[in-house]
């Protein structure tokens, strides 16, 4: 695969990991200008591409400047996977595709999608063979730990080992583990050890971990504890901290040139990750709001919110600040106050 793009990055990859609500375009690049290695969109219905592509394809814009930039479907129907599939590598030629198997939501697990998949191998099968057959870019796969079967509509229990033995004959070239289960949401402590066991299953393929990612030093402690994976997904430890993953490189002392053995350049007596203070978040705030304006003008105002409510966390007098910020309605009122 001649534009497999995952070859040419450095070990260990830093990937923004997809999140509704949260990866658009505006993130992703504010993402990307911090260090982010591969960003992922939001999740795409491939029903939504199959029957009225507009909205979707607008959803999924992207700027050259967020490259290398992952477009990630959703759904159930492999039909729809393939023209969905068609339709993202002709009209928006992004430098990979990735499948959903690990959203754990109750809107989606409920129709049958992302989680709900993984006990269903043969259709899993159908879907990755529906997108591999229909792109030449290469195809991700983002899955959980597993399913532990007690919730009464997942009724199968299955591990994310169980579910990449049975697809790992098939041409997708990388996998995003999430450590926690189904059952687990986003609250459970996360088992990289189970990602670890993936890497050994499918040694030539990229495996990345994900889930409870929130400092440099998590991302260190995992990487050194399992030196096989060849890297991170980080997803809500950016929220408001699109510079994690500069902080990462930094504790890491990543090289910037060459592509070494896995994680031969870190170094265990390397001091904390830099810290940002109140004028650099500043800028990276009112950089992210001019590029949320740039992109969607007045509904960008209302999104940049919560961001800047994330952004302001926890320092001095940050309670009436946020309060203030999260009633702005233009970049210049964003500005203003925060002088």
């Amino acid at each position: 695969m001649s534009k497999n793009f995952w070859k040419k990055l450095n070990r260990p990859i830093l990937a923004l990991a997809p999140m509704a609500g949260i990866t658009d375009s505006a993130f992703r690049e504010i993402c990307v200008r911090n260090g982010c290695d591969v960003a992922y969109s939001e999740m795409a219905s491939v029903s939504a591409l199959f029957f009225k592509p507009k909205k979707t394809l607008e959803l999924l814009k992207f700027n050259a400047s967020e490259r290398p930039y992952v477009v990630q479907l959703f759904g159930k129907d492999p039909k729809h996977f393939a023209k969905a599939t068609q339709i993202v590598t002709t009209e928006l030629k992004p430098a990979g595709i990735d499948i959903n198997f690990g959203c754990p939501a109750k809107k989606v697990f409920g129709h049958g999608s992302g989680c709900a998949l993984m006990p269903q191998t043969d259709l899993a099968r159908e879907i990755i063979s529906a997108v591999c057959d229909n792109t030449d870019l290469p195809v991700s796969i983002k899955i959980r730990a597993g399913i532990e079967g007690r919730d009464a509509k997942s009724c199968v229990s299955t591990t994310a080992i169980d579910f990449i033995e049975s697809i790992e004959d098939l041409p997708f070239v990388a996998v995003m583990v999430h450590g926690r289960t189904y059952e687990g949401g986003f609250s459970a402590v996360p088992n990289f050890e189970i990602v670890a066991e993936i890497k050994k299953i499918i040694p030539n393929k990229i495996v990345l971990a994900n889930g409870g990612i929130n400092t440099p030093e998590d991302a260190k402690n995992i990487l050194d504890k399992y030196p096989t994976i060849d890297g991170l997904g980080i997803a809500r430890g950016a929220w408001g901290k699109p510079y994690l993953f500069a902080q990462i490189k930094e504790l890491l002392k990543i090289r910037t040139l060459g592509v070494s053995h896995p994680h031969s350049h870190l170094d265990t007596q390397c001091p904390s990750a830099v810290e940002y203070d109140f004028t650099a978040i500043k800028k990276i705030a009112l950089a992210h709001a001019d590029l949320l304006w740039e992109s969607k003008g007045k509904t960008g105002m209302l999104e940049i919110r919560k961001h800047l409510a994330w952004y302001f966390k926890g320092f001095s007098n940050a309670s009436e600040l946020r309060q203030k910020l999260v009633q702005s309605k233009s970049v210049e009122e964003i500005k203003n106050i925060l002088e």
